[in-house]
C-alpha cells in the first residue's frame, strides 16, 4: 500500500467503529453465577424468551441493543438469557433443572417455571431479577421498552 498511515486509519476505524455502533450485552450462564458472585456481588437479570416469540425478538433487537442499556447491564449486573424451550439440563444454585415436554415437540424448561409469575403461567418475554443471594426480587412478563428497563436498572442501582 502506498500510504501506510491511511491504511492504519482505515484499519483502526474498521475495528473500533463497529464496537461503538453495536453494543453487545455480555451474557453469562447459570452455571457461572455462583463463581461470578464470589468475585463481585451483583443483581442478576434473567431474560426469558423463546425463538418464536415476536415480542422477545423485538426486545432483543431494540431494548437490549441500546448502548446505555448494554453499558448498565455489563458494568453493574450479571445478565443471563434463558430460552424457555432449552432442552439441555441447567444446574443453578445447587439444583439441576430439566426440559419438561408438554406435548409433541413442545415443552418448557423447569427453570422457567421457577422464574415465572406467581400464578405459575409463563409469558414471553419475561424479565426476572435476582438479588446477590439469588432471591427473586422482581418479575415482569411483557416487553420492556428501553426507557422502562433503564428506569428499573437505575432504581436497583440506587438500592446498593
Amino acid at each position: 500500500m502506498k500510504n501506510p498511515k491511511l491504511f492504519l486509519i482505515f484499519l483502526i476505524v474498521g475495528i473500533l467503529f463497529p464496537l461503538t455502533v453495536f453494543s453487545q450485552i455480555i451474557s453469562q450462564s447459570f452455571e457461572q453465577l455462583a463463581g461470578l458472585q464470589k468475585t463481585q456481588n451483583r443483581f442478576v437479570v434473567v431474560f426469558i424468551h423463546t425463538d418464536w416469540c415476536k415480542y422477545c425478538q423485538a426486545m432483543k433487537n431494540t431494548t437490549f441493543k441500546d448502548k446505555e442499556i448494554a453499558a448498565l447491564l455489563n458494568q453493574n449486573f450479571w445478565f443471563v438469557e434463558l430460552n424457555a424451550e432449552e432442552k439441555s439440563d441447567i444446574t443453578y444454585n445447587g439444583q439441576t433443572y430439566k426440559f419438561r415436554p408438554t406435548g409433541n415437540n413442545t415443552g418448557i424448561h423447569e427453570l422457567v417455571e421457577k422464574f415465572t409469575m406467581p400464578n405459575g403461567e409463563a409469558a414471553y418475554p419475561s424479565i426476572c431479577i435476582l438479588n446477590p443471594d439469588f432471591e427473586i426480587i422482581f418479575q415482569y412478563n411483557q416487553l420492556l421498552s428501553i426507557n422502562d428497563l433503564r428506569l428499573l436498572l437505575n432504581s436497583l442501582l440506587k438500592t446498593i
